[in-house]
């Protein structure tokens, strides 16, 4: 949709256009408070040079319908018919869009874009001034048949080439991105975790230990001592002088 978009007002309406600083702007309606310098074309009036207040209307059913009303908000002047119209960057300040028109007339308002919304408001011509915007802006232009506030609550809305002819609208032009997202990389594969082994299995895959040879001496250790056979002998001595000893005597 922003291809087709022509922001004149940012060349041409820089001067004529302009936003109250100090404006406090409703979150649910959207106020915005707009200053003009010069005349400027909306689907159902032109604005005198002046301050305005757009407002969306207190529906909760239908978040397009704008409504314009006196500097102090108290005197509705006009009621318009939109449709959702997407930008790719939001801004922080309110945006009005206008049609490429022909020379000598007053600037026609194509969109309202308020601070930070991604979505704004297209606005929807009558059929007679739709052809001629179309006609001058080379591209189909939203229009309607809804003359009053009431009708404007549930009228279609369809479009008009620059040729004049009428078909359906097209309505994915307003609401889709410019550039289309670029496909979020698939993420890498995880890699396999390697198997847990249990002891028992570690023990049963390591390698039994080769038997170690024990060194042998090459003397054998000396296990008695010569002490208790030096006794024996004595005892041996004694038995003998006792029996020879014994003999005598007899």
């Amino acid at each position: 949709m922003m291809t087709s978009l022509r922001l004149i007002a940012v060349t041409s309406l820089a001067a004529a256009v302009s936003l109250a600083p100090m404006a406090k702007a409703d979150e649910w309606n959207k106020k915005t408070i707009l200053t003009v310098n010069e005349t400027i074309q909306l689907p159902t009036v032109v604005l005198q040079p002046g301050t305005y207040t757009f407002k969306l209307l207190d529906s909760q059913s239908d978040r397009h319908i704008v409504q314009v009303f006196d500097k102090d908000g108290m005197h509705l002047i006009t009621t318009v018919l939109a449709i959702p119209n997407y930008r790719l960057q939001p801004t922080g300040k309110s945006e009005f869009a206008f049609w490429e028109v022909p020379a000598g007339q007053p600037p026609a308002m194509r969109a309202w874009f308020y601070p930070g919304d991604n979505f704004g408001q297209e606005f929807a011509y009558p059929k007679n001034m739709s052809t001629q915007i179309a006609s001058s802006a080379k591209m189909a232009v939203p229009t309607t048949t809804a003359t009053t506030a009431e009708e404007y609550k549930s009228a279609p809305i369809s479009a008009i080439n620059e040729s004049g002819s009428t078909a359906s609208l097209d309505t994915s032009t307003y609401t889709r991105a410019e550039v289309a997202a670029a496909p979020a990389p698939e993420p890498a594969p995880t890699p396999a975790a390697a198997p847990v082994e249990t002891a028992q299995e570690v023990a049963a895959a390591a390698p039994a230990p080769e038997p170690v040879q024990a060194d042998v001496p090459a003397e054998l250790p000396h296990t008695a001592s010569s002490v208790p056979l030096v006794g024996l002998l004595g005892l041996v001595s004694i038995a003998g002088f006792l029996a020879l000893r014994s003999n005598r005597v007899r």
